[in-house]
């Protein structure tokens, strides 16, 4: 079965679907559905490949890809008389389901085990951030077979610019944490670099610029250095978001005999953010932790 053979769904047009969406109905027919209707509408309106679903149940198609915060959206999203699993009910071959969210690996092979028979899951967390979906550049990380993973390198192509598999169910789950620890404390170690700066009467945009020219660039600087330059904090990913990341890296980690002595430090920081209030800015916001 080809790409374009397959039913193509997006559930949860958030700050990552909603990129990703545009990517996936430029190549070709999308059935979308989001909890706010005006949102998957405007979508539409952009692209008349969309096909705009009244419920999660007449959205399930053979491959229904879900970008939610969390498991417990994705459950919310299958349960009832108007969720996926109605939808998947006659279904003439086995569905996937792609969790694209960053979710704990213990609990996604939880939800996989109760499925099987009945539909494929499959974690393909990503990475790049809402700049990489917007241009097509996403890392995407898959736990599956080998066939479920070149299903969606195929499926996912408008959105990646590598889809690799990590190993079976619940690996993708864990290398997005993997992930998540770098980005966090990189995100943690800029702020404080940023906020050395201005205490010491530094242009913030000069150091960005010299950061980025040196072996201190990364990724999160190229896209993330206005918040810090502007001391705004306008969310993409919010510093709640990175406490929960930070915690299931944790758990992983206790769950491997093993601790992390920097994530716990970020962990920490993050937290006392959330409990300033900065719960729900971008997670550069942390720097106002930092900062004072």
């Amino acid at each position: 079965m080809t790409a374009s053979s397959r039913g193509l769904a997006l559930v949860g047009l958030g700050a990552m679907g909603r990129p990703m969406a545009r990517r996936l109905a430029s190549a070709g027919a999308l059935t979308v559905w989001n909890r706010s209707a005006a949102r998957a509408q405007a979508l539409a309106a952009e692209h008349p490949t969309v096909r705009v679903a009244a419920s999660p149940a007449l959205a399930a198609s053979d491959v229904t890809i879900t970008v939610l915060p969390d498991l417990d959206e994705v459950r919310a999203v299958l349960e009832g008389p108007d969720g996926l699993l109605a939808g998947w009910r006659d279904a003439r071959r086995t569905p996937m389901l792609v969790v694209c969210g960053t979710v704990s690996p213990v609990a996604l092979r939880r939800l996989a085990a109760e499925l099987e028979g009945r539909v494929e899951v499959v974690d393909a967390p990503l990475s790049g951030g809402v700049v990489g979906a917007a241009e097509g550049r996403l890392s995407i990380m898959v736990g599956g077979t080998a066939a479920q993973a070149a299903t969606l390198a195929e499926v996912l192509a408008p959105c990646a610019s590598r889809v690799t598999r990590m190993g079976p169910t619940g690996a993708g789950a864990t290398a997005k944490l993997c992930n998540q620890l770098v980005v966090a404390e990189t995100v943690a170690a800029l702020s404080e670099a940023f906020a050395l700066a201005r205490a010491a009467g530094l242009d913030a945009d000069a150091l960005a610029d010299a950061l980025g020219a040196g072996l201190a660039s990364s990724e999160v600087l190229r896209q993330k250095r206005h918040h810090w330059v502007d001391e705004t904090f306008e969310p993409g990913g919010t510093i709640d978001y990175q406490v929960k990341d930070l915690r299931y890296a944790r758990d992983a980690a206790a769950d491997a005999g093993l601790r992390l002595p920097l994530g716990e430090r970020a962990l920490a920081l993050f937290e006392e953010a959330v409990d300033a209030g900065d719960g729900a800015l971008d997670h550069t916001g942390v720097y106002r932790t930092i900062a004072g």
